[in-house]
């Protein structure tokens, strides 16, 4: 199993949630979150603004689902034909164990 902790723009993050849905990937954590990427925030005139809102969707899968989960969230998360700098960035990390907590199960 793998963890997905994909950071996404707020205004994408309906369409990244509706895309894995479809899917077939219906569990997905969502929280607000603020930071900030290589370009180090946004300047404007003398402000700098280094703490740009993103939202983080967390989603636990099989590792042989991975690679489509991820094709998934970046074809949804991508602004442009090309994409832009503050798109967000998509991190995997293995998961040894999960527990369901009424069941007791192990496992998804």
């Amino acid at each position: 199993m793998v963890l997905i902790r994909a950071i996404v723009r707020p205004n994408k993050t309906t369409d990244v949630m509706k895309e894995l849905l479809d899917a077939h990937f219906p569990g997905i954590t969502k929280m607000s979150v603020f930071g900030r990427g290589r370009q180090m925030g946004v300047r404007i005139g003398d402000v700098v603004y280094d703490e740009i809102p993103k939202e983080m969707l967390l989603l636990v899968c099989a590792n042989e689902d991975a690679d489509d989960a991820i094709r998934v969230i970046m074809g949804a998360a991508k602004t442009g034909e090309s994409g832009n700098f503050g798109d967000g960035r998509i991190f995997v990390s293995p998961v040894d164990e999960a527990y369901t907590i009424s069941t007791g199960k192990t496992g998804l």
